[in-house]
């Protein structure tokens, strides 16, 4: 190789370098906005009451001493946002991430992305959720309020995602409990087990997901849901779901597959992993 045809090349790499470089310094803003880190955290903190709901119905309440450690390097917050990270950054690409950090920055994102996550953490305390998803099914669902909501949710295809994630994740759950030995299933049996679910599944997940969204907004002004809305319904907005969407579908999906291969360790064996 010529000196000439060498400066090329590495002139060449740097050209590629620095925008991905670039790109990497703006998904870390946009997510130190949106507050991912401590989400993820949050979702964690889900995983481990999600551990201790499946020994009770699962393994009889007596998955032993080590259980809990097990479940807790499962939900490893470290690997999470890794995983995370990895499949927004894919999914995210070059997208215009300029007018999202400008909202999520601003004083309106700050409080609306405060008011998700707090939502979050308080649906964790004993009968909240349960208040909430009640509340939402006595509200009055043609207010201004609920409408932008349902504009919110529709915008984003919030349902039809999150209905897909989980069908998803329990198909990788009982994938694990059939390749750690517990359960004797064809792909076709639990692909139909899975899909039997789907109205069920659909009619839950809609209900938490307008409960969540009304008690984490119902103190926000119209104009910040209204600019949420529109931000949602550009080509960034469009862009920023899809991504992130990619990398917590992914990162559930890896998790509710460890979760069935630990579940059915024990219900084999009874010892730690």
């Amino acid at each position: 190789m010529s000196r000439a045809a060498g400066v090329r090349l590495l002139l060449l790499a740097i050209l590629v370098a620095l925008p991905l470089r670039a790109m990497a310094a703006d998904i870390d803003r946009l997510f130190a906005a949106m507050q991912v880190d401590r989400l993820i955290d949050v979702m964690r903190d889900e995983g481990l009451a999600y551990g201790d709901s499946l020994e009770q119905d699962m393994l009889g309440g007596h998955a032993g001493p080590g259980w809990a450690g097990l479940v807790g390097r499962i939900y490893d917050t470290d690997k999470m946002r890794a995983v995370v990270r990895a499949h927004f950054a894919d999914s995210f690409g070059d997208a215009d991430s300029a007018p999202l950090i400008a909202f999520f920055e601003s004083e309106a994102g700050r409080a609306l992305v405060e008011a998700e996550i707090e939502t979050r953490e308080a649906f964790m305390l004993p009968g909240v959720e349960e208040a909430a998803r009640a509340l939402w099914r006595e509200a009055d669902k043609a207010t201004p309020r609920q409408r932008l909501i349902a504009d919110y949710v529709e915008v984003n295809g919030l349902l039809e995602y999150n209905v897909a994630g989980a069908l998803n994740a329990n198909y990788l759950f009982f994938l694990g409990l059939v390749e750690g030995g517990a359960v004797d299933m064809s792909e076709e049996d639990i692909l139909a087990d899975v899909w039997a679910q789907e109205d069920e599944t659909r009619h839950d997940t809609r209900e938490w997901l307008f409960a969540y969204l009304s008690m984490a907004y119902e103190d926000l002004p119209p104009a910040t849901l209204e600019a949420y809305v529109a931000l949602s319904r550009s080509a960034p907005g469009r862009a920023l779901n899809h991504a992130l969407f990619a990398g917590f579908d992914r990162m559930y999906g890896e998790l509710s597959l460890s979760m069935g291969l630990a579940v059915a360790s024990r219900m084999a064996t009874g010892e730690e992993l």
